[in-house]
């Protein structure tokens, strides 16, 4: 089966303008008002929004039913941006905007999706859809890590939100989390004795540096394939670098997986 996701991207679009928060109670009003059948309203809104709607309307009844419509048209053209800054705004710094006025428009909308969430839903999916072609090249780049011995669920854990993280484009996050998969994997495959002093050394607080250092200059008690500690400490670097020094890019990132994957067959080889 072929899946679409051009086809998919469109349908969502065509939904989220047909369905925008907002769009139906406007044109409502203004579809009620432009056809003398305002008093209708008296039984849907708050008596002191039914009164101030009613002044407005007898101010300038043709003005009133234009602007309603115009807020229908700018909740239906406008969704897709304001739903995706609605997400932004959960995920970045803001800054204080003092005096900054909210179109109208947007504040009904906001104030509708207070509980169903529409706004949030369709900036996640679009978000969500955009990533499908991106992560499924970035599979094909991977094979899998078979391994002949068993390491703890943590480990494996660690090993799938660093997998998932590269797939969806969090590339950062991808080497940290590698780094954190070799410690845990590296901690269950260490001799009691050699747990014993890395324990004491470090104080329970062994990082993955420390961890190779150890099994570097104890490879023979260890058991563990000499060229485990080379790769694995170019997960370290990429993952040093990550926390230190800036955001890495989809090429070192699945340089540090790859490298990190590799490290487990040689680690779990028995």
């Amino acid at each position: 089966m072929s899946i679409d996701i051009g086809r998919l991207e469109t349908e969502l679009l065509r939904m989220s303008a047909e369905d925008a928060p907002g769009r139906e109670f406007c044109e409502a009003i203004s579809e009620l008002a432009g056809t003398g059948r305002f008093e209708q309203l008296r039984d849907v809104l708050p008596g002191i929004v039914f009164d101030e709607l009613w002044a407005r309307y007898q101010q300038d009844a043709e003005a009133f039913v234009a602007g309603w419509r115009k807020l229908a048209q700018d909740m239906r053209q406008g969704f897709i941006q304001h739903a995706r800054y609605r997400l932004t705004s959960l995920t970045r710094l803001r800054q204080a905007q003092d005096g900054a006025e909210t179109p109208a428009w947007q504040a009904i909308q906001r104030a509708l999706d207070g509980q169903q969430n529409d706004l949030l839903r369709a900036a996640i999916a679009i978000e969500l859809l955009d990533m499908v072609e991106p992560a499924v090249l970035r599979a094909t780049h991977l094979r899998e890590c078979v391994v002949e011995s068993a390491t703890s669920e943590d480990a494996d854990r660690y090993l799938d939100e660093a997998t998932r993280c590269y797939f969806f484009g969090l590339f950062t996050a991808c080497a940290v989390m590698c780094r954190s998969v070799l410690e845990e994997a590296i901690k269950q495959k260490l001799p009691l004795a050699l747990i014993r002093l890395v324990r004491t050394r470090y104080r329970n607080a062994a990082t993955l540096g420390n961890l190779l250092h150890e099994v570097n200059n104890n490879l023979l008690l260890t058991g563990i394939d000499g060229d485990f500690p080379r790769i694995a400490n170019q997960v370290n670097d990429a993952g040093k670098k990550a926390v230190h020094q800036g955001l890495l890019s989809g090429d070192e990132a699945r340089l540090c997986l790859q490298n990190a994957r590799r490290a487990l067959e040689l680690l779990l080889c028995r």
